[in-house]
This record gives C-alpha cells, sequence and structure tokens, in this order.
C-alpha cells in the first residue's frame, strides 16, 4: 500500500494548477493597436523626412515671421519705448510734449509703412494665385506638378537646418553663463534688412545698442557684441567687442561712424581696454562731456605734501585726474591756444599749497605760472637769470646726493618742512638758451631721487623743438591740442592707431576756448596709462591771485642749510659749455629780485642806506613810501643823497636784500605805486 504524500509537499506536474492558467475570451490574434499605431506614426514619419516634409512646414513657418517682422519693423518696439518714456517724464511738461509728438509721428509711419507694405504683398500674392489658376484651369498636369514642386523646393530651402555647434559645445565646454547686461546686443539679434540710423533717433539702451552694431556692420568694423549702453549727459556710452584684429579699426573708420551716427567732428571717441585686448569703451559725444565736471577745490596755505596727489582734472567718463609730482619729470606739449599757462597754474596751485615744497618758475619768454606769482618764491625771466638758478640746483641735486646717508633718508630724499623738495616749472623750454637746455636735461637726469624735478612745457615735443629726443625719456608727459607728429614723439609710433588723438583736439581762437585744457597723459603714478581725455580745472585769475597772497602771507620755504651747506663741496659738472660763475642763495635771490631769505641782514653802505631809509620814513611817521618820495626824503635827512638817482637807490636798496620796489596800495590819489614798506627794510638791520 503506498503511503500517501503530506499535504504541504507540492505535486510534481509539468500543468499549471487551474486557477493559474489564462483564460482567452475570443481576443484575434497579432499585435496590439497601439504598437500598430506606433509603428504607422513611425513609418510616416520616415517618409516624410525622406520627402523633407518638416523643413518645407518650418521653412513656410519662417517665411511667415519673416513676413511679419517686415509687416511692423520695429515700430510696435518703438511705440512702446517711447510710451515708457512719457510715463518716465512725467511732471517734465516739455519733454512729455516732446515725447508725444514723436508718438504721434511714429503712429503715422507704422500707418504709412503697413499699407505700403500690404499693397506689395497683395501684388505679389495676386501674380502667383493667377498662375495657379491658370494651370487649374488648362488642366496641364505638367504645369501643376511644376509648380507644386517649387512650392515644396522653396519651402524646404527656408527651413533647413542652418545651425552650427558652438564653440564650447564642439570643444565639450561649460555652457557660458553670462549674464547679458542691460542695451546687450549680438549680430544675431539685429533685425534682417535693417540700415544704420542716426544715434539721436535712440530712445532706449537697446535702440542705441542696434544702432551702434549696424553701424559698424555698414563699416566693415568686426564688431560683434555691444554692451552695458549707457546715456549720458553728452551722448551715449558702452563697450564693445571685435572678433577679428583689435579695436584700433574702430579708430581708423571714426569718420565714417560720425557721418552713420550723425556725429560732430571727434564725436566717435573710442578708448581700447589693456585689460581686454579685444574690447573697448564706445563713446558717441553730442555735447560737452565735461559740463558736469566739479571745479577745482580749495586748498588752504601749507595744508599738503609734496607726496600727496591732488585733484587737477576729469576724464571724458568723469573720473579724477589726480597727481603726484613728487620726484617725477615730467613734459607737457600743447601748442599755441592749447592751454598750456593753465595746465601749468593748475599744477602750480597744488605745489604752492604744499608745506614741504619750494615752487620755481622759469619762463625765457611768457609770463610763467602768472597769476600764482606771489607764492612762488624764486621767478627767472632772463637768460643769465634762467642759467644761474639751473646750474644752483643742479649743483645741489649733486649735493643732496652725498648727503642723504648721513641724514639717514636711505635711497631717497625725503621732504620735509625741514628739507624741502624742490619743483621747478620751465615753459617755453625750446626758447631758452642753448646752456639752459643742457643744464635742465642734466639735472632731469640726477633730479629725480633729490626731490628736485622738473617740470618742461613746450608748444611741440618733436627734436625740432626740444633739440634732443627726450620726450619719450621722461616718466610724466602729457599731450593737449598739437601735431600728429608730437602725439608720436612722446606717446610711440604705434599710438594713434592705439587710441592717442590728442592731435584731434582743437586748440583755442580768441571767443572760443574749444578743447583748450584737454589732455592726453601717460604716466601718472598710481594709474594706468590708457588713452583717455581728461580736461584740465582751470581757476580764474583773481582766485589763483587770491590763493597766490593767502600762501606768501602763510610764509614761503627756503632751501635747508643742509643742502646749502653741502653744495659747496661738489664739483661744477662737465656739460660741454662754459658754465657761470656759482651763486649762493641770497646771491641768486637778489640777481632773481626775490624777497631775501629770513635771518639775512644788510652789510656795509648798503647797510647805512637801510638805516636812513628806516629812519626817514619813522620820522614821517608812515609805514610805506613811494620810491621817488623815499628819495627826496633821504635828500633832506643827509647830504649824500643829493646827487643820487632813483635808479641808484633802487640799486642800492636791492644789493640790501630789499629787492625791487613792490606794490604799496592806495597812497593818497595814487591807486598802486610803488616803492618800499617800513616793516620790510626793518627786517634787514
Amino acid at each position: 500500500m503506498a503511503t500517501p504524500l503530506p499535504d504541504e509537499r507540492p505535486t510534481l506536474t509539468l500543468v499549471p494548477p487551474p486557477a493559474e492558467m489564462p483564460v482567452f475570451k475570443d481576443e484575434p490574434a497579432g499585435p496590439k493597436r497601439l504598437d500598430s499605431v506606433r509603428k504607422v506614426a513611425d513609418r510616416t514619419n520616415r517618409i516624410a523626412q525622406i520627402a523633407l516634409l518638416p523643413h518645407t512646414l518650418r521653412g513656410y513657418r519662417q517665411l511667415g515671421r519673416r513676413w511679419l517682422t517686415r509687416y511692423r519693423d520695429d515700430y510696435p518696439q518703438l511705440i512702446a519705448s517711447t510710451n515708457q518714456a512719457i510715463r518716465d517724464a512725467a511732471g517734465d511738461v516739455s519733454q512729455e510734449a516732446r515725447l508725444q509728438d514723436r508718438r504721434a509721428e511714429l503712429r503715422n509711419e507704422y500707418r504709412r509703412h503697413r499699407l505700403t507694405f500690404t499693397g506689395k504683398t497683395a501684388g505679389v500674392a495676386g501674380a502667383v494665385a493667377g498662375g495657379v489658376g491658370f494651370g487649374a484651369v488648362t488642366g496641364s498636369l505638367w504645369l501643376d506638378l511644376v509648380a507644386g514642386i517649387g512650392a515644396w523646393g522653396i519651402g524646404a530651402f527656408h527651413g533647413r537646418d542652418r545651425s552650427q555647434p558652438t564653440a564650447d559645445a564642439a570643444l565639450g565646454l561649460p555652457a557660458d553663463d553670462t549674464v547679458r547686461t542691460h542695451g546687450s546686443v549680438t549680430l544675431t539679434d539685429l533685425p534682417e534688412g535693417a540700415k544704420p540710423f542716426p544715434i539721436r533717433r535712440a530712445e532706449t539702451p537697446q535702440q542705441a545698442a542696434v544702432c551702434v552694431l549696424l553701424a559698424m556692420v555698414a563699416e566693415n568694423v568686426p564688431v560683434v557684441e555691444v554692451w552695458d549702453m549707457e546715456r549720458q549727459p553728452w551722448g551715449w556710452q558702452c563697450k564693445v567687442r571685435v572678433s577679428d584684429g583689435t579695436p584700433e579699426s574702430i579708430i581708423a573708420k571714426a569718420g565714417g561712424l560720425e557721418t552713420k551716427f550723425d556725429l560732430p567732428t571727434n564725436g566717435v571717441r573710442p578708448q581700447p581696454l589693456k585689460e581686454r585686448r579685444a574690447c573697448a569703451i564706445l563713446r558717441l559725444v553730442e555735447g560737452n562731456p565735461f559740463a558736469t565736471a566739479p571745479g577745482m577745490p580749495y586748498r588752504a596755505p601749507l595744508s599738503m605734501s609734496i607726496t600727496d596727489r591732488f585733484r587737477v582734472g576729469t576724464s571724458v567718463g568723469g573720473d579724477p585726474l589726480e597727481i603726484c609730482l613728487a620726484g617725477v619729470m615730467g613734459l607737457w606739449v600743447a601748442a599755441s591756444g592749447g592751454g598750456k599757462t593753465g595746465i601749468l597754474q593748475a599744477l602750480g596751485e597744488g605745489t604752492t599749497a604744499c608745506y614741504d615744497n619750494i615752487t620755481i618758475d622759469i619762463d625765457p619768454f611768457g609770463d610763467g605760472l602768472e597769476d600764482l606769482g606771489e607764492a612762488v618764491r624764486l621767478t627767472a625771466r632772463t637768460d643769465e637769470q634762467i642759467e644761474a638758478t639751473l646750474l644752483f640746483f643742479l649743483a645741489m641735486a649733486k649735493g643732496r646726493a652725498r648727503l642723504r646717508k648721513k641724514l639717514g633718508m636711505g635711497r631717497k630724499w625725503v621732504a620735509s618742512r625741514e628739507h624741502p623738495a624742490i619743483t621747478i616749472f620751465f615753459d617755453e623750454f625750446p626758447k631758452a638758451t642753448e646752456l639752459a637746455k643742457a643744464l635742465a636735461i642734466a639735472l632731469m637726469l640726477v633730479g629725480r631721487k633729490e626731490l628736485i624735478e622738473v617740470e618742461i612745457a613746450s608748444q611741440g615735443a618733436t627734436t625740432s623743438y626740444l633739440q634732443q629726443n627726450i620726450a619719450q625719456m621722461l616718466a610724466l608727459k602729457a599731450v593737449g591740442p598739437c601735431k600728429v607728429g608730437d602725439t608720436r614723439a612722446v606717446f610711440g609710433d604705434d599710438s594713434v592707431r592705439e587710441g592717442w588723438l590728442a592731435h584731434k583736439l582743437s586748440p583755442a581762437t580768441d571767443t572760443d576756448p574749444k578743447d583748450a585744457g584737454h589732455i592726453f597723459i601717460q604716466g601718472v603714478p598710481g594709474m594706468p596709462d590708457e588713452p583717455i581725455e581728461y580736461a584740465i580745472h582751470e581757476a580764474p585769475s583773481e582766485t589763483l591771485r587770491k590763493l597766490a597772497a593767502e600762501r606768501k602771507a602763510a610764509g614761503l620755504l627756503d632751501p635747508d642749510q643742509d643742502s646749502l651747506r653741502a653744495m659747496a663741496d661738489v664739483d661744477l659738472p662737465d656739460i660741454g659749455m662754459p658754465l657761470p660763475k656759482l651763486l649762493t642763495w641770497e646771491q641768486l635771490l637778489r640777481l632773481c629780485d626775490a624777497e631775501p631769505a629770513e635771518g639775512v641782514t644788510a652789510e656795509g653802505a648798503a647797510r647805512v642806506t637801510v638805516e636812513d631809509a628806516v629812519a626817514v620814513m619813522e620820522k614821517a611817521g608812515v609805514d610805506r613810501m613811494k620810491t621817488e618820495t623815499l628819495l627826496l626824503a633821504l635828500r633832506d635827512y643827509e647830504d649824500a643823497y643829493t646827487e643820487w638817482t632813483v635808479d641808484g637807490l633802487k640799486a642800492r636798496l636791492k644789493e640790501a636784500g630789499a629787492g625791487a620796489p613792490e606794490t604799496l596800495g592806495r597812497i593818497g590819489d595814487e591807486q598802486n605805486p610803488r616803492g618800499y614798506k617800513l616793516a620790510k627794510l626793518t627786517a634787514l638791520l
């Protein structure tokens, strides 16, 4: 008898139990309906791809968009921008009225454009429809076939895939995450068929950027991107990038671009960027870019150091021009009417406000620093004065070079109240004598470390003006309105292509200041050497005279005794020319008709004359006397003066250290006679 199997042991069989067997309810054999539909769709898509039907549809869609773009022609955007400008001008009645007139003008132009474009479209559509209708009426199968193939080909051609992989995609680089700023436009953003238009028609940064790019394309300038477009009080400013070459191509096409933008001459002002060789700042100047620049700040007497930077001008972009002249040899070039005097006065206004600097004024032809004369310690005008002054400070530079170590200053002279720097302004350098030029150049070669700096000014920078090719030797150089040869002589042969365009500035006339006082500058300590136009702050003559009087009253410095004693031990330099006698500081002051140094007293016969002059003034009870009146009083006081002349009295008092007669203010009916003051004569005793 067989042993029964336990219930938990599975039955060994190949047939599944009834409960697990599927039940078929007359389902048709073959693939499911959904799979069949997918297969049919895939087959249809493959056939359509072979027949280029997607290209055809895409092409007619592209043609439709193109037709709509031409139908609108940017008028809706212009009108919308004008509406926004009207809302922004709320409260400005004149501006709002002008914009409303502009909106009405745009709407009228838009209406005429739509009528014209619709008429042209209807004409073309009628011609096509007529041809198709003729084929249908005649029943020509071949004509209908040709028309169909033509329609299919036109759509397929315009709908073809013309996209190309970017360089980043081809190289497997990550996508560019740069955020494009306002007014950013590239070549792909330009409307098809758009033409350049004047920049004054641009109402928004986007429109201005499109204007710039269209003009660049029309002039064959390889600019591919415009961004950071900003409206300025004087016009527009943006940044541009070229795809080939450098931004120098913009400079070469500046004239044509000015015509495209409808700007005045020199209205296109590019500034290549050194940190990005392919980029430049482009300024489209319609007005005066310096109209809103601040004026010269007030600087109190003895309020700054020669090592401080002080503001003398403003850039076309609104940035300050701050200069430090300590140990900096400079060349300042500007043609007649270029504002050279105003430039030097702006520099001298800063140096005369220093508590550790002595300002020297040299000019063999003109008036030098003019209105700042009272704040200048020494003024040299004649050939004898100029040569003696330059030789004196050349010897001082040599003495200071040997003195620095003894004073513990190190490798450079340290300016202070006790050991001041010397700043020499040498205007009209080409008109000086050969000896004066040689002395000045020798001083420029050795004076930097001793803080005896020379600032040379000239109407030209070529060797015909300067005799030697020294323009590019100097650390600091600035050029105002000039000739193109001067620009190249100062900034280099390739400077014009790089954007140094000082020769495009216009000198002043009697009735129009034009670009007088505008400069391009290189070598400013702490600032990059970029071709940027600056305007120097010029102050009225009355203001400068007032400042000079304040600074004279606060006291002018003399060279330190250490430097003066060190000069006695140096040999005179050999410059290949006979040198004049080296004078002492007191002798140099007397030669240049300057006030004697503090503590200097009259001696010998000159002292007697001073004592007598003081006695007659005290006896008359006055604190000043005209030269003629003083001579009459001396004749009455002492018979020895009976044969003296006015010139003889001047010479004796000058020998005593009183200098030349000075203005005395109102005396009786005379407004401002010249003579001597009691206090000054008393100080000599």
